[in-house]
């Protein structure tokens, strides 16, 4: 399997000037726990609820005046589409990030979040059971 076939391909961003309050608003309306932050249309960052929340609102910034630059995640590893999805599991798993972008020639192109990942987990856990059943029945019948 590979990232592509879990991957969120929805992208949710802004620019790396814009205001933390800006980017809050966009994630409530959008539904989503993170925003892709680009300077211009080059991945520059990662901005999450978590981090506007400790990073920010905790330490007594205002977010109207904050940019999300100044407070915006960088150390991360962008997965690529044709990534094999293990490695990109292992990679989250060591970053101990929920979400990882997804970038084609610099561009994102989606998102993988561990929610992703436990549902890709999840079907193939009940296709594993759902063969185990077969099989039993197969016996039974015999």
């Amino acid at each position: 399997m590979k990232v592509s076939d879990i991957m969120t391909a929805r992208v949710v961003s802004v620019q790396k000037d814009a205001s933390v309050y800006e980017a809050a608003r966009k994630m409530r309306d959008e539904k989503v726990g993170s925003v892709l932050v680009l300077d211009g249309e080059v991945l520059a960052g990662i901005l999450s609820d978590r981090q506007i929340t400790h990073t920010v609102v905790a330490a007594g910034l205002d977010p109207a005046t904050t940019r999300v630059s100044e407070v915006m995640h960088e150390d991360f590893v962008p997965l690529e589409p044709d990534m094999d999805l293990l490695v990109a599991m292992r990679l989250q798993r060591e970053l101990a990030m929920r979400r990882l972008p997804v970038v084609k020639d610099g561009k994102p192109v989606g998102m993988v979040s561990v929610s992703d990942i436990a549902v890709f987990v999840k079907e193939g856990i009940d296709c594993i059971l759902c063969e185990g059943e077969v099989r039993v029945r197969r016996r039974g019948e015999v």
